[in-house]
């Protein structure tokens, strides 16, 4: 079994997780002794700053990771995050890569990649190629499982990040910010939205890449905000495994995303970054835990989710408790 949406579903049905963790560290939310014990607060130049903060931020995903790792099967760092802070920040973003995996987790890079022939190749050799067999070196900044990308350039924008079946590939689909209906909810000239027929592109452009249990390497980024869209785009996409992000911070709850899971309850991952790598600094931990046990947080807060998406889905008929 090497594909990589078997694996994925495999992994997920050990941990009985539907959940993802996001690795976003913004800056300002990362505990303070971490900032003071990396020199970032006495720092008196933008490369000392950009290193010390860099540092902080890989000592802070390897607790959170160390932490949430019993209760869920994949992390999603966003490259945003890693970028800001320069070559110091990609050099903390391929350690936590690096770290996950290690620790069992499957590693999602959030990037948003998109062009086209050798530069779409280019942006698939760096995150998402293929293990060489031969004495050569190969080309490659991190060994990730999956990638997103942006859709929006068609078919030769997709395939080449198809090429390695143990990887895969979530494309923007329907998100869950407010202004993305003014794009992805027009209507086009065949009675569809535009997100519609969309969906029905990525059905046809993932059906040679379909593994054993059903779905296929290029999965789609379907908000949690949009329950109803979810739900009607589950009846279109039975061959799409979806990521679901909105959750938590961004307003959806275990019931909006129901919709987006099959009647095995398979079929969907949803994350989750700032409730849970944050979550010392949420109203329901931040009296029962201080700052340098931010990692207790987190993984409260992953279990709750765990626990309570599960709940949602047995409620709602779709798997047995």
């Amino acid at each position: 079994m090497n594909l990589f949406i078997d694996r994925l579903i495999t992994k997920m049905k050990e941990k009985d997780s539907r959940i993802c963790v996001g690795l976003d560290p913004h800056i300002d939310q990362i505990p303070e002794y971490l900032m003071l014990e990396a020199g970032a607060r006495e720092a008196n130049n933008q490369t000392k700053y950009l290193e010390a903060a860099a540092h902080a931020v890989k000592d802070f995903n390897k607790v959170i990771i160390e932490n949430i790792k019993p209760f869920s099967a994949v992390v999603k760092p966003q490259l945003a995050f890693y970028e800001q802070l320069g070559l110091p920040g990609l050099k903390a973003f391929k350690e936590t890569v690096k770290f996950a995996r290690e620790s069992g987790l499957m590693v999602i890079v959030d990037g948003k990649r998109n062009d086209i022939g050798s530069s779409a190749k280019g942006y698939y050799n760096a995150y998402l190629n293929k293990e060489n067999d031969s004495n050569k070196p190969a080309l490659g900044f991190v060994k990730a499982d999956a990638l997103t990308i942006n859709p929006y350039l068609g078919f030769e924008g997709v395939e080449p990040f198809l090429e390695n079946e143990e990887a895969g590939i979530f494309g923007l689909l329907r998100t869950s910010n407010p202004g993305a209906e003014k794009i992805q909810n027009l209507m086009m000239a065949s009675g569809k939205r535009f997100y519609e027929e969309l969906a029905l592109m990525f059905e046809k452009w993932g059906e040679d890449y379909c593994g054993e249990m059903g779905y296929s390497n290029l999965g789609a980024v379907v908000g949690a905000t949009c329950p109803e869209e979810l739900a009607e785009l589950r009846k279109l996409m039975p061959r799409t495994f979806f990521l679901i992000p909105g959750y938590g911070a961004q307003g959806g709850g275990a019931d909006d995303v129901v919709a987006g899971f099959d009647s095995n309850g398979c079929g969907g991952i949803v994350n989750s970054a700032r409730s849970i790598i944050f979550a010392y600094r949420k109203e329901l931990y931040k009296d029962k835990y201080k700052e340098k046990e931010f990692g207790l947080a987190a993984a409260e807060a992953a279990e709750k989710m765990q626990i309570d998406i599960n709940q949602a889905l047995e409620k709602a008929g779709v798997i047995n408790g």
